[in-house]
């Protein structure tokens, strides 16, 4: 079955990046050990990285993130989603216009104007055609940034959240969780490793 995940990186204090993120800076000031796990050699961090990727149907982000990811200094064969692992998959930006170019022109990009949950049931439906076709169940993933995990949270558009727990003190950045309801959520998982601490939340 496709669930909707939102899969996000946060600091201690509950940013998902440093001060001044944008193109060039996408971590913000000081926000680059943030992802010092996707980085690492320890087995954990590994397995988890390789496993959310493989689920990987569809990615969901906003229209900050993917000028962030398609700038000069951003993606690239090394470095982005899916680049050391089993492939790339399609990319569902959502954002009030779309952009008049596209830099990675060798990724697969739909870019939705009509509102984030329209954006969620279009990465859903993709990863539902991505499962079908390899046999095995695929989701949509939402990577962020973080105002667009926070609204689809808030919206009810989101099945499992998993949180990257890095073991940082920002004091400042994007936050992850701003004006939102209080909410339950059902704790699934809890992955400890060298770089930080994954956990996996079933969300009601």
């Amino acid at each position: 079955m496709t669930r909707v995940v939102a899969d996000i990186t946060v600091s201690l204090d509950g940013y998902v990046t440093g001060p001044d993120a944008g193109p060039g800076n996408g971590l913000g000031t000081g926000g680059e050990p943030l992802h010092r796990w996707v980085f690492s050699d320890d087995p954990g961090d590994k397995r988890i990285l390789a496993a959310a990727t493989e689920r990987s149907g569809a990615v969901v982000m906003g229209r900050n993130l993917f000028d962030v990811v398609d700038g000069p200094g951003g993606w690239s064969d090394e470095l982005g989603y899916g680049a050391t692992e089993v492939g790339k998959p399609p990319f569902v930006v959502a954002t009030s216009a779309a952009p008049p170019s596209v830099r990675l022109t060798g990724l697969d990009w739909t870019f939705v104007t009509t509102g984030l949950s329209d954006a969620v049931a279009a990465a859903r439906k993709a990863a539902e055609a991505a499962s079908a076709a390899r046999g095995a169940d695929l989701d949509a993933i939402l990577m962020g940034g973080g105002a667009l995990v926070g609204s689809a949270l808030a919206a009810g558009l989101v099945d499992t959240l998993v949180l990257h727990l890095s073991p940082i003190i920002l004091g400042a950045g994007t936050p992850l969780f701003t004006g939102t309801q209080p909410r339950e959520l059902v704790q699934r998982e809890v992955v400890v490793t060298t770089t930080a601490t994954h956990l996996t939340y079933e969300v009601g």
